[in-house]
């Protein structure tokens, strides 16, 4: 009786953590402050200080605006690494993808991530 209430109870934490594990304002939040959310879009603040790493996450794909000068390290869930040196004021697209990050610099960086969570119609009149 015991195995028939463990197994599925057990299948449905796993399943729950792991979902929990790739948002990073729940994993990260020392990194990631969440600003706003609703049913379209995240809003999340992000800082690192000097040689910070994030452990793995996810964003659902959107936009970061850079807000200081950095050069980072992104590092997916197969290994591949890819360098990004961030402009203030730059803004470039993220399809989503499981990561983490380095900040490869000694001053602290700073973005504004804008995931979109949903597709949406606009009526423009």
């Amino acid at each position: 009786m015991l195995s028939k209430i463990f197994w599925p109870l057990l299948i449905v934490c796993v399943a729950a953590s792991a979902a929990l594990a790739q948002d990073p304002t729940k994993v990260e939040p020392k990194h990631y402050k969440l600003g706003f959310e609703n049913e379209h879009v995240q809003v999340v603040y992000v800082h690192y200080g000097p040689h910070e790493k994030s452990g793995i996450h996810d964003h659902p794909g959107g936009v970061v605006v850079y807000v200081t000068e950095g050069h980072l390290k992104f590092t997916d869930a197969n290994g591949k690494t890819t360098e990004v040196f961030a402009k203030p004021g730059e803004a470039r697209w993220f399809a989503p993808f499981k990561h983490r990050v380095e900040n490869l610099e000694d001053k602290a960086f700073d973005a504004v991530y804008v995931g979109v969570k949903t597709k949406t119609s606009v009526k423009v009149e």
